[in-house]
Order: structure tokens, then C-alpha cells, then sequence
């Protein structure tokens, strides 16, 4: 096995953990509203619960990884999602079952991507880790989509069941795969050698750090050119208040889905082929903006996505005509890249305590991920007599975030 065979191997486990995920908890709310009758209030109170689970664990999972090693990071969190997963299907009738299992989900699920992570990018040159993690970004995105494409035929063709079980078999297939890696990893290394560290000369700098999304990991490596530090900071700042914003956005987005889908008279399947259009909007964004470096430290770009965010998901929320929620999802996707890959590379490019800084990165999207749902279901319990209320609410946060990145850009222009 030579080198970039083990890295194809790692890739390989990159994609089935995004399908497998993707899979579970997208279409888990498909299974909530046909088994226990849960409308966009109960699903936004179950990701509300899953982005404060996230909040916790991020902070530990990675440390775990480092202190216990990679390879034994992966076994044990595919084996514990597979079991995870199992146990969810054996007790689908019992709605704290499920609560509790998703809960354990996004424990688990955090063993992994640190740790793949890392694998992916090991023992490469400046110039590899570059290439490695684009595909990576790229790979993770690609199989979300084709996860949320494919999986409203699934869920029809095969049963709600299919939520636990085809992840079950998936996390169980990584671990023996896994097994066959783990044995020629070391060999493979050992025959490799260390790439050499070529410095970069001024004006240009090296900046490299890890970062998640909902749960899957992405690491960022490029030649850049050097900015001011006060400017490079208040770009970081502005990227790490948008990207929470995008979380509350995309993970509210992904709850009420089968309400939307109910509202516009679709089947889990015609779901899949029309409201996945987003993700790969998304995963086009990821490709450009890992060629093109032309909307590095410009506002416009960020604020145009900032504000594309808000009236792209708004429309999908509230849109009773089919075309008109097929197109807001490409502006949705393109935004919700931009802001995603803006807090990566900037947390990335701003190096000095960069471990300091993915914690930070972690815990708000954590935060994004839990306050925006949450938001959400508030407002549909103060206000029942309002479908819409949870949209008008979202929206409304939305646009507080907004304010703010306009405050933190005057502010640094004083």
C-alpha cells in the first residue's frame, strides 16, 4: 500500500461517516413526525438539544483523540455509533429513547472527525495538506448532499427503520475497514519521509488550523498574503459572529423540513431531489473558494453572503410555490459556503493562539447550533395561533446578527 492508497482509505472514511450522519439526523425528523407526531416545535427543540450537547462535547472530544491516539479515537467512536444506532432502532416505539440516543449521537459522533482529521493530513508537505484538505472539505460536502439526495428514496423505499439501521451497518463497515488501515498505517509511514518544511518569504505566511461544521471536521493550509494584524483581527471577529448565524440558519433549516415538505405536498423522496439543491450549492461554494482567493479581507463579499443568508431562508420558510424554494436554496447554499469557509480561513490565517482559537470556533457553532432552533420553538409556543412564527423569529435573529457584523465593522474603522 503506498501512501496516497492509505489516504484514499482515510478519504474513504470521511465520506461513509458524512453519509451515515447526514442520513441519521436529517431524516430523523421525518421519523419523529411520522412515529410521535412532531411538527417544526418538537423538531427545533430536538436540534436546540443536540447544539447544546455539541456545545459540551467539542470541547473534550479532541483532546481525547490527541491524549488516547487517532486510530483508537475512530474504533471506539465508530463501534459506539454503530451501538448507538442499533439501540435507537431496537427502541423506536419509546420517544425518550430516541431523545437520549441523539444525545449520545453527538457525543460520539466527535471521536471521529478530529481524528480522520488529522490522518488525512499527516506526513504531507505544505503544498499536500493543501491539496489533502480541499479534497476533504470538498469530500464531506459532496457526500452531505448525495446523504440528503438519496436519502428521501431511502427512507420510502426501505422505511423509517432505515434511519438507524443503514447507519448502523455503514459505522460498522468503517470499523473493519478501519482495522485493515490500522495495519498498514505504521509500515506505510515508516516508508514515507518527513516532507520538507520550506519557509515562505514576506510578505507571505503559512497558516494552518483545524475547524468544525456540524459536526464534520475541516482543516484549512495556504500560502497567504500577510495583512495588518488589526485587520486581520476584526475580519475574525466579524467571520466568528457570521458562522453561528449560519448554523442557526442551516440546522433550523433542517428541522422544520418536514413541515415544509407538508406545506408543498412533497414525499420524503421528491424532498431529497428538491431540497437538497442548497447542499450542493454549498459544495460548489467549497470548490471556488478553494481556487479562488479573490474574496480574501473583502467585506462585500461577506456582507453579501450575511445578507443573502436572511432572505434566501426566509423565503424557503415561508414560499408556498415550489420554484420559488428551489432557487432561494442555490443563493442559501452559496452563502452558508461563503461564511462557512470566511471563519476557517480567517480563524486559520490569524495563527498566534490558533488552539485557543478552534476552541472558540467550536463552541459557537455549538452556540449557533442550539440557539437558533431554540429561538425557534419559542416562538411557536408563545405564539401557537402562527404557523410562521418560528421563520418571523429566526429571521429576526438573523438580522440582529447582521447589525452586529455591521457594528464590528465601524467600529474598527475608528
Amino acid at each position: 500500500m503506498t501512501h496516497r492508497q492509505l489516504k484514499a482509505g482515510y478519504f474513504t472514511l470521511a465520506g461513509l461517516n458524512t453519509f451515515a450522519s447526514s442520513y441519521y439526523f436529517n431524516y430523523l425528523f421525518f421519523f419523529l413526525r411520522d412515529h410521535f407526531g412532531f411538527g417544526n416545535r418538537g423538531n427545533l427543540w430536538v436540534t436546540a438539544l443536540s447544539g447544546l450537547i455539541y456545545f459540551f462535547a467539542a470541547w473534550q472530544c479532541g483532546r481525547f483523540a490527541a491524549k488516547f491516539g487517532r486510530v483508537f479515537s475512530l474504533k471506539l467512536g465508530f463501534v459506539s455509533l454503530a451501538v448507538v444506532m442499533a439501540a435507537a432502532g431496537l427502541t423506536s416505539h419509546s420517544l425518550v429513547a430516541q431523545l437520549v440516543f441523539v444525545s449520545l449521537y453527538n457525543v460520539v459522533l466527535l471521536l471521529t472527525w478530529p481524528a480522520l482529521e488529522s490522518l488525512v493530513s499527516e506526513r504531507e508537505s505544505q503544498a499536500g495538506v493543501q491539496q489533502m484538505v480541499g479534497i476533504y472539505n470538498c469530500t464531506w460536502a459532496g457526500t452531505a448532499a448525495i446523504a440528503y439526495f438519496t436519502g428521501g428514496k431511502l427512507y420510502d423505499a426501505f422505511g423509517p427503520g432505515a434511519v438507524f439501521w443503514l447507519p448502523a451497518g455503514i459505522f460498522s463497515g468503517q470499523f473493519l475497514l478501519l482495522l485493515w488501515l490500522e495495519k498498514n498505517h505504521d509500515t506505510v509511514l515508516a516508508a514515507t519521509p518527513e516532507p520538507a518544511k520550506k519557509s515562505l518569504q514576506k510578505p507571505y505566511e503559512v497558516r494552518c488550523s483545524v475547524r468544525p461544521v456540524a459536526g464534520y471536521e475541516a482543516l484549512e493550509m495556504e500560502s497567504v498574503e500577510a495583512q495588518p494584524r488589526h485587520y486581520n483581527e476584526t475580519f475574525l471577529k466579524m467571520a466568528w459572529l457570521a458562522n453561528p448565524f449560519a448554523y442557526v440558519a442551516i440546522n433550523t433549516l433542517f428541522a422544520v423540513m418536514p413541515g415544509v415538505a407538508d406545506k408543498l405536498d412533497l414525499s420524503p423522496t421528491r424532498v431529497g431531489l428538491v431540497c437538497s439543491v442548497w447542499l450542493f450549492g454549498r459544495l460548489a461554494a467549497f470548490a471556488l473558494l478553494w481556487r479562488w482567493h479573490g474574496w480574501h479581507y473583502r467585506f462585500r463579499f461577506l456582507f453579501a453572503a450575511f445578507v443573502a443568508l436572511i432572505a434566501s431562508l426566509a423565503t424557503i420558510l415561508l414560499a408556498t410555490h415550489l420554484w420559488l424554494v428551489i432557487l432561494a436554496q442555490v443563493f442559501f447554499g452559496l452563502a452558508t459556503g461563503l461564511i462557512y469557509y470566511s471563519s476557517l480561513f480567517y480563524s486559520m490565517d490569524v495563527g498566534e493562539a490558533s488552539s485557543e482559537h478552534g476552541g472558540w470556533h467550536e463552541a459557537f457553532i455549538g452556540l449557533g447550533v442550539c440557539v437558533g432552533p431554540a429561538t425557534g420553538a419559542a416562538a411557536l409556543t408563545l405564539a401557537p395561533q402562527s404557523a410562521n412564527a418560528f421563520a418571523w423569529a429566526v429571521s429576526g435573529l438573523l438580522v440582529t446578527g447582521l447589525g452586529g457584523l455591521l457594528w464590528l465593522r465601524q467600529s474598527a474603522k475608528r
